[in-house]
């Protein structure tokens, strides 16, 4: 992974969707079943949205129903870093893209073998790179 990005909020808006923007930056969540990804069972990459860091192949990715798309594990454990959230009234561990910053999704115990996790990632955090 390269350098760590860090822009202004300002300078985040000229690159960033607002729903982009929202997710990444504000730390929002979009609505169950309503992102792009959800049903994509494409070959291919899956970047964050912000910095094009690599982040989830289409070969992890599992349907879970939970309304997002979902890994059961990442391209490399020096992409993301996890925080502890507390939002919500309830603990949950935040998933960050470790390039730029910006908030993922969150990660939970309730995955497919072989790692039992479950990336529940916002469509609107990433960008898919089709496999050619």
């Amino acid at each position: 992974m390269s350098e760590k990005i860090n822009k202004t909020n300002k300078e985040w808006k000229k690159t960033l969707t607002s729903e982009e923007f929202y997710i990444l930056r504000e730390k929002g969540t979009e609505r169950p079943f309503t992102g792009l990804y959800v049903t994509n069972k494409k070959e291919g990459a899956y970047l964050c949205a912000g910095c094009d860091n690599p982040l989830f192949s289409s070969k992890e990715k599992f349907d879970s129903g939970s309304g997002w798309p979902s890994f059961w594990d990442l391209v490399s454990s020096s992409s993301i870093e996890v925080h502890s959230d507390y939002s919500l009234s309830m603990h949950r561990v935040e998933v960050i893209c470790k390039k730029c910053g910006g908030h993922l999704g969150h990660i939970f115990d309730d995955g497919p073998p072989p790692t039992g996790k479950r990336f529940c990632i916002n469509s609107a955090a990433l960008h898919f790179k089709i496999k050619k």
